[in-house]
């Protein structure tokens, strides 16, 4: 199915499919690897580690600084984690192993939300590809170094 609600992105990393997960499952490190620029920190009283069903707030910026609270709706150790917040669009990364490191897809979806028409409005459909491929790299990069 072809949408312009979800947004999805693939690029290889050069770690472990156990070492990308734990990295996406914690908090504290989304802004170190947010290509969008709107990721400022976690919450200090949301969890160090993220387990299903649990709920965990971001400080952002767009323009203007504001608080966000996401709950992980997907986790799949090692495999699979996602999560949404109050808009009810998901973030979502999927991993698969490959020669010598994962292959991260990430994913902006918003197919269930019911007025996703605003996002594209907004143009928010038009920036999400290069925020997820930027996100990747630094993903990437992150492993590289390691």
């Amino acid at each position: 199915m072809n949408s312009p609600y979800l947004i999805s992105r693939e690029r290889f990393v050069p770690a472990s499919p156990e070492s990308v997960f734990d990295l996406l499952a914690r908090p504290a490190m989304h802004s170190v690897i947010d290509g969008s620029g709107t990721v400022r920190d976690a919450h200090p009283h949301g969890p160090a580690r993220l387990a299903p069903g649990a709920t965990f707030g971001m400080d952002m910026k767009m323009g203007v600084p504001y608080k966000i609270r996401n709950t992980v709706t997907e986790f799949q150790e090692g495999h699979r984690i996602a999560w949404r917040h109050m808009g009810g669009h998901i973030w979502r990364y999927l991993l698969e192993p490959a020669d010598g490191g994962t292959l991260v897809t990430e994913q902006w979806d918003a197919r269930g939300v019911r007025h996703r028409v605003m996002y594209r409005i907004m143009g928010v459909t038009r920036r999400h590809p290069a925020s997820l491929e930027q996100t990747l790299e630094k993903l990437a990069d992150y492993f590289a170094v390691r």
